[in-house]
């Protein structure tokens, strides 16, 4: 095994899942990250995120040794970065993280180090952060200058796993691997290699970067669909889970479930890194994120007219995460439909969300209490389905008849 050891930079999602996976192969990890509070908890043996089975694989890599946490780079061999990457104000991309990653890691590559950037980035990053480490390291050669002989080997490979099944998609999905020359790509092959069961596909790292935006964008289109075809069929009184269906019965359809909106760091983000890119191309991807924006505005309009018929109005909140059986509230609709419908102060609001401890601040500040789902239903006149949780979809249904309800995932 040519890889002895090897940092991870970035111990969210998938920084620390990616840690504990390829530490379980024998070889030696280090994690950094920013925050001394995360960094603590891992060395402890523990996690600071949901994932099911990850704090077991967390607890044995670091009981062996072979994971350990710090908030400082170090030498190793090979650099796997998964740092965010937002975006700014108008919806353009925010690189600043990647950016502040390569110049943490600058000071310690060596001759012969590897670097992938798995951050879903927009096409072009890859280039930009080889750049800002040529310029932090003017004594060493990489690929936009010295090509396949470069010192420093510089690649693209997004990753592509879905919260909640993150330690078997990291193994047994495909990667796309972009280097930056051939040597690079087959450098980095080398290293997914000693952990993915699935193919490693080689190209470069443009098409690495834009495949990775055009999946996303690929689900935020159909997405979009079905939550335009929910509210057609609310105005046309229709069952949109019986029409959708339906039309699925059709060999050649296959219609997405609608929802409150579109969540998450991935398929709410990635679109407009495409838009940004081609403003002019991109119309429909960019359609799709208007109407996927829409719809939590369209669910809040929802329950403030239904709030009007009560005296006094408990509106109780079923679900914060952007998906369900996981506490990632990052983009979610969930959260800013509970967060809007508190600041109309059109009645008393309650939050519930079984995979978390405490909510955002802000929720706190608009006067949104986070209860149990019994204490919710007891209380509530109002019930508005926002994540379709393993608790709420084996929840007992009767108690929801004296209430008005918004099912926003079909569970009901």
């Amino acid at each position: 095994m040519s890889f002895k050891k090897v940092s991870v930079i970035g111990l969210g999602y998938i920084g620390l899942p990616t840690a504990a996976v390829v530490a379980s192969r024998g070889i030696e990890v280090v994690g950094v990250d920013v925050n001394p509070k995360a960094v603590e908890t891992i060395n402890e043996g523990n996690i600071h995120i949901v994932e099911p089975d990850l704090d077991i694989v967390v607890r044995g890599v670091v009981s062996t040794g072979n994971l350990r946490a710090t908030t400082i780079p170090e030498p190793a061999e090979a650099f796997m970065i998964a740092v965010p990457t937002p975006f700014k104000e108008g919806n353009s991309p925010d690189l600043s993280y990647i950016q502040a990653a390569a110049n943490a890691i600058a000071p310690v590559l060596e001759k012969g180090n590897l670097v992938i950037l798995e951050s879903t980035s927009p096409v072009g990053a890859t280039e930009k952060m080889a750049a800002w480490l040529a310029e932090a390291r003017p004594d060493l050669t990489f690929p936009q200058d010295a090509g396949e002989n470069a010192d420093i080997k510089v690649a693209h490979c997004p990753e592509r796993v879905l919260p909640g099944y993150v330690l078997q998609e990291l193994v047994a999905n495909d990667r796309v691997i972009g280097g930056l020359s051939k040597a690079c790509s087959e450098k980095a092959v080398e290293l997914y290699k000693t952990f993915v069961r699935g193919e490693c596909i080689i190209t470069n790292a443009r098409t690495a970067e834009m495949a990775k935006l055009t999946e996303n964008s690929f689900r935020d289109v159909n997405i979009a669909f079905a939550n335009e075809l929910s509210m057609i069929s609310d105005k046309l009184k229709i069952n949109v889970w019986e029409l959708i269906k339906l039309a699925n019965r059709h060999p050649r359809v296959n219609i997405l479930n609608p929802g409150p909106g579109v969540g998450g760091h991935c398929i709410a983000v990635d679109p407009w890194f495409i838009v940004d890119s081609c403003p002019d191309e991109a119309k429909i991807i960019r359609q799709a994120r208007l109407t996927n924006d829409s719809k939590p505005h369209y669910v809040i309009d929802q329950v403030a007219k239904a709030a009007d018929e009560f005296k006094r109005p408990v509106i109780a909140c079923l679900g914060l995460a952007f998906k369900a059986d996981i506490d990632d509230l990052r983009e979610s609709p969930a959260v800013q439909i509970v967060e809007e419908l508190a600041n109309k102060n059109i009645g008393q609001v309650f939050a519930v969300e079984p995979n978390v401890v405490s909510i955002p601040e802000k929720l706190v500040h608009a006067g949104v209490e986070l209860t149990t789902l019994d204490l919710a239903l007891e209380r509530a006149n109002i019930v508005v389905v926002l994540v379709d949780h393993k608790q709420f979809r084996e929840a007992d249904k009767t108690q929801l008849v004296t209430k008005v309800v918004f099912d926003t995932r079909g569970i009901i």
